[in-house]
């Protein structure tokens, strides 16, 4: 084994490893401090009920067009703000999951997020 390195490194010493580790960490904690404060709107219902959430997945607003509240069918603008949710929730996982590929070159690291 060559001073420093490892067989099958290229070379490549635990040093520069540990700062590229280093770096990374850094990259991957400003990244995901920027995440949790973007924020990410989805609409329901053409557009009558519309939920915006951020990267922490907190709900912060919720807007319900009038012509949405029919007494008569609150099951149905109930399904409206649950699928409104769910697609602004699942927009902000995308966010989060395409930045880690950038930020990781598509390595797999589960439970990084």
């Amino acid at each position: 084994m060559a001073k420093g390195g490892f067989p099958g490194m290229g070379g490549m010493n635990m040093n520069n490893l540990m700062k590229q580790a280093q770096k990374m960490q850094q990259d991957m904690e400003k990244m995901q401090a920027e995440l949790e404060e973007k924020e990410f709107s989805a609409t329901a219902g053409g557009g009558v009920v519309k939920v915006t959430v951020n990267g922490k997945k907190q709900i912060l607003d919720v807007e319900i067009d009038p012509e949405a509240v029919d007494p008569d069918d609150v099951e149905m603008l109930q399904d409206l703000i649950i699928t409104a949710c769910n697609q602004a929730l699942q927009t902000a996982d995308q966010e989060t999951s395409n930045q880690m590929k950038k930020l990781t070159g598509g390595l797999n690291l589960p439970g990084m997020f």
